[in-house]
C-alpha cells in the first residue's frame, strides 16, 4: 500500500467515488490482491473489455496495463476509459511496432498478420486477425495453408501453435519476461518434486515449445481462464501454477479446498503490480488517466478483433486475400 493508507478506508472511498462517477472497475487476474478485491469484474484482458462493454457504466477504470485499457477504448468508444497508472506498460506489447509489421507485409503482400491481443492499438491497426491465448489455435487452424503468416509478438506462443498445428509461421521475436523463465527443465523439476500434482502452464512459456512437456499426462497448457477451469475437471488435489503467481489468488478463491503452488515466487509481472488502491482512488477522484485513440486507428484496430470473434461462426467468410 502507498503511504500506509488503511485498505478498508480506501476501499470504501473507491466504492463511493465509483458510484459518483458511474464507473465500472476492471482488474486483471495478475493485479494486486487488494485491487482484485474491489473490482467489479475480474478476468483476462479481452474478456474484461467485452464484459465492460455490456454494462451501463459511463466510465471504465482498467487496473491492468496500457494495451488492455486501449482494447477497452477500442471496443467501447462511447465510454471514457481510465488507467490509474499511465506508464503501466508491457514489455511484450512494446516489443513489436506497427512499422515492423508494415515492413513484413511489404515483402509478403498476400500474407496474413496475426497478432496476440497483447499489443497496442497501432499494432492491431496493422493486423489481420487478433488472437488470445485461449483461441489462438482455433483461429490459426481456420486460416489458409497456402499463405504466409506472421505471428507475433510472442514467439513462445507462436512456437506452441506451430508445434500443435504443424504450421511454419514466421514468428516475431518478442516474449513475456515472466514466462521466459518457465522452461521445460523447470517443469520437469516440478514434475519430479510434486509427483501427485498437475502442472498448469500458460502457453506464453518457453516450456510449451517442448513436445515432451505437451505430451506429459500431468501437464495442462491453457490460458489464464483455462487454468482457472482445470481444477474443476481434475481429480488432483495439488496443482503447480506455471504462470504469473497472482493467478493463485483467484484459484484459491474458487477452490479453497485444493493446494496451489507457484512454480517460483519470483514469477510475477511488475507492470501489473504498479496499480495500487491509492492509484485507483486517485484515478476515480481526479479522472486520470484518460486513454485516447485516434478514430481512424480505432476503426482499423477493431477489425482484427471482430474477425477473431467471427471465427466461431461458420457462416462468416474469411478475410479476403
Amino acid at each position: 500500500m502507498n503511504n500506509n493508507e488503511d485498505v478498508r478506508a480506501l476501499a470504501e472511498e473507491i466504492a463511493q467515488l465509483k458510484k459518483e462517477r458511474d464507473a465500472v472497475i476492471l482488474a486483471h487476474y495478475y493485479a494486486r490482491p487488494e485491487v482484485q478485491a474491489v473490482a467489479d469484474i475480474l478476468g483476462d484482458s479481452l474478456a474484461l473489455s467485452q464484459l465492460a462493454a455490456t454494462t451501463e457504466a459511463k466510465e471504465i477504470v482498467f487496473c491492468g496495463v496500457h494495451f488492455m485499457a486501449e482494447t477497452a477504448a477500442i471496443i467501447s468508444p462511447e465510454k471514457k476509459v481510465l488507467i490509474p497508472v499511465e506508464n503501466a506498460g508491457c514489455s511484450l506489447a512494446e516489443s513489436v511496432t506497427a512499422a515492423g509489421l508494415a515492413t513484413w507485409r511489404k515483402y509478403h503482400p498476400n500474407g496474413l498478420i496475426v497478432s496476440y491481443v497483447n499489443t497496442s492499438a497501432a499494432v492491431k491497426a496493422e493486423t489481420d486477425y487478433c488472437v488470445t491465448s485461449a483461441n489462438a489455435l482455433k483461429v490459426i487452424e481456420t486460416l489458409p495453408l497456402d499463405v504466409p503468416i506472421l505471428f507475433g509478438p510472442d514467439k513462445n506462443l507462436g512456437e506452441y501453435i506451430n508445434l500443435k498445428t504443424g504450421r511454419n509461421m514466421d514468428l516475431w521475436q518478442g516474449d513475456c519476461y515472466v514466462h521466459r523463465h518457465i522452461t521445460g527443465e523447470l517443469i520437469r523439476e516440478y514434475l519430479e518434486r510434486y509427483p501427485n500434482a498437475d502442472i498448469l502452464i500458460h502457453p506464453e512459456s518457453v516450456a510449451c515449445g517442448d513436445k515432451s512437456i505437451l505430451e506429459h499426462p500431468r501437464c495442462f497448457v491453457g490460458s489464464t481462464s483455462g487454468i482457472l477451469k482445470h481444477p474443476a475437471q481434475s481429480e488432483k488435489k495439488q496443482f503447480v501454477v506455471a504462470t504469473e503467481k497472482e493467478a493463485i489468488t483467484e484459484l484459491v478463491h474458487q477452490y479453497p479446498h485444493l493446494e496451489f503452488i507457484p512454480i517460483t515466487r519470483e514469477h510475477y509481472c511488475e507492470y501489473m503490480k504498479l496499480t495500487t488502491l491509492t492509484d485507483l482512488r486517485d484515478a476515480l477522484r481526479d479522472e486520470k488517466h484518460v486513454v485516447t485513440i485516434a478514430p481512424e486507428v480505432r476503426e482499423r484496430a477493431l477489425l482484427p478483433i471482430q474477425r477473431m470473434l467471427a471465427v466461431k461462426k461458420p457462416e462468416t467468410p474469411p478475410l479476403p486475400l
